[in-house]
């Protein structure tokens, strides 16, 4: 199979199970049943979204040392840099809005991040974390800063319209080149889509679990 060929049928595979994954979030917004409260409920959300930063900061860095190829590693340390900026942009978001970020603990381990760290070949990484977790991560988002307009967070809009969403697109269309570069063979193929299948399988179990604890689907990604 070309890689054309290869790249277009990942896309629509993991295009079919991100419409289901956002959908509850978009639902929500349309029926005025977002959740979460106002103010307390922006900061909550935020914090949600410093987990996250944080946790694909770091994972982007655990895979560097042991990625071969450097174009991929290369990648991989930009991801980490820019997961660490957005870190840096939510946490001065939660400051202006009272948080003391100083008491902010890092998330522990968690299914989603336990199974990502335990890719073993470059093609799965890149397939799992830069071709369908950074997607998975604008979708949300965009539900997200739609909440965040329903209640007049303008600032926090802007910070993901102007920041944090045009990496996230850069971080997937890089994951997608890299793809089509190294996913040559038809091992290295099938390896790639069921990264992407498993990281969307447990992504939804874990935002559905998420979703019903803190009362609304549009919290955001990393």
């Amino acid at each position: 199979m070309p890689s054309t060929d290869f790249l277009s049928e990942l896309e629509e595979l993991k295009n079919e199970r991100l419409r289901a994954l956002t959908t509850d979030g978009a639902a929500a917004l349309g029926s005025g049943g977002a959740g979460g409260g106002e103010a307390g409920g922006q900061v909550r959300l935020l914090q949600i979204a410093l987990a996250n930063e944080i946790s694909v900061s770091e994972l982007a860095a655990a895979w560097m040392p042991s990625t071969p190829e450097v174009d991929i590693k290369i990648a991989l340390a930009r991801q980490a840099g820019d997961e660490a900026r957005h870190f840096q942009l939510v946490e001065d978001r939660l400051r202006s809005l009272g948080f003391d970020v100083g008491s902010f603990t890092p998330p522990g381990p968690n299914p989603l991040f336990e199974y990502l760290k335990s890719l073993p070949t470059s093609v799965e990484r890149v397939a799992a974390g830069l071709f369908t977790l950074e997607s998975i991560a604008y979708n949300v988002n965009e539900n997200f800063m739609r909440l965040c307009e329903q209640r007049g967070d303008q600032e926090t809009v802007r910070i993901y319209r102007d920041f944090i969403q045009p990496d996230e697109m850069a971080h997937e269309r890089l994951g997608a080149a890299l793809l089509r570069e190294h996913a040559t063979t038809a091992e290295l193929r099938e390896k790639a889509r069921q990264a992407v299948l498993k990281t969307m399988e447990i992504a939804a179990a874990q935002r559905a679990t998420a979703a019903a604890r803190i009362g609304t689907a549009c919290f955001p990604g990393c």
